[in-house]
């Protein structure tokens, strides 16, 4: 069966062709994809007619039906017809009318993180590193996925049917804007800092793209004896998340180094937030553009440190097992698999 598999994103978005075999786990072998830059395409329809078209001239045969991540909520109506709205972009998509115009029997819409929870199936061992080992919980016990990229995404993993008979039900989530909870003095300042700029302050105005940037400035603030003109230049010409992300792990005590590490420890206790309001023993996952990117940064204390410091709750977040997934196609796998199982 041949599959249509999408992951939109504020930023990018990737779409794939593969080949899934329903009776076989679902394994999919990818027989072609593609990247965008989301923001090229007024409208996703033109972006996705522009892949068929690419499609048919590799040779391939169309897909019969397909599913895709969106980075914003989904919405059904009482016939089932998905309809989304991606935040960090003017796109609109209704799944039916896509489905038709593109000769698809059914195009399923889920939140990108859901299909970014539904792909943590399909990982090996080596496209996972392992944060805080935890401990072997017996049964099924939730799980939950957090990631930082042109926004925070959020997910949660729970269990149905019978222990061996049953599967995973991923429930989505708009965590990433809920209001930020600073965990420590510097957070404080930062928030703070933030409150003064604008009317509200939400968990991806510090865990994002743009809110590595924001920590950037706070530091400045505090600090300009030891601005660099040269990364300031850089951010003011290209993706500034991402000068500042080079910069940061080439020198680490530079401000663009400073910003990481308090990047990473507001990530931490977000994550520990979420898994503590989830009860997710049964492993919390770090995903995202960003985590995969500055990895280094997640093998110091900082993160651990602040994803364990709930108070009397301390024994308990040591034991669950957190993981960084290394993969960034892991959204696009799990909208895959959940295509070949519609």
């Amino acid at each position: 069966m041949l599959i249509l598999a999408g992951d939109i994103g504020g930023t990018k978005t990737w779409l794939q062709i593969a080949e899934c075999d329903p009776s076989d786990a679902g394994r999919c072998r990818v027989l072609y994809e593609k990247r965008y830059a989301s923001a090229d395409f007024p409208h996703f329809d033109e972006l996705l007619n522009s892949f068929m078209q690419s499609v048919q001239q590799q040779g391939l045969s169309l897909p019969v039906q397909g599913c895709i991540g969106v980075a914003g909520p989904v919405e059904s109506d009482n016939a089932g017809n998905d309809h989304a709205k991606v935040t960090n972009l003017p796109w609109r998509l209704n799944g039916p009318t896509l489905a038709a115009q593109h000769g698809l029997a059914r195009l399923r819409l889920i939140n990108d993180f859901q299909a970014v929870a539904y792909g943590l199936e399909t990982l090996e061992e080596n496209e996972l590193m392992i944060l805080q080992p935890g401990e072997k919980v017996e049964g099924r016990a939730p799980m939950a996925v957090i990631g930082a990229g042109t926004g925070l995404g959020q997910a949660l993993l729970v269990w149905e049917g019978d222990t061996e008979d049953g599967f995973y039900t991923v429930i989505p989530s708009e965590g990433g804007h809920a209001d930020f909870a600073p965990g420590n003095q510097t957070q404080r300042e930062l928030l703070d800092y933030l409150a003064q700029r604008q009317p509200r302050v939400s968990v991806e105005d510090v865990l994002s793209g743009r809110g590595l940037v924001n920590i950037y400035h706070h530091l400045v603030q505090q600090n300009p004896q030891q601005v660099d003109v040269s990364i300031q230049q850089a951010m003011a010409e290209g993706d500034a998340a991402a000068v500042l992300g080079n910069a940061g792990l080439s020198a680490p005590d530079s401000l663009a180094g400073q910003a990481l590490g308090v990047f990473v420890s507001a990530y931490g206790t977000q994550a520990g937030n979420y898994a503590l309001t989830c009860m997710a023993s049964g492993g919390v996952y770090i995903a995202g553009g960003i985590g995969e990117k500055i990895r280094a940064c997640f093998r110091g204390e900082e993160f651990v440190k602040a994803f364990r410091d709930k108070g009397p709750m301390q024994s308990y977040m040591c034991s669950i097992p957190v993981k960084l997934v290394l993969n960034p196609q892991v959204g696009l796998q799990g909208a895959a698999l959940l295509a070949s199982r519609l």
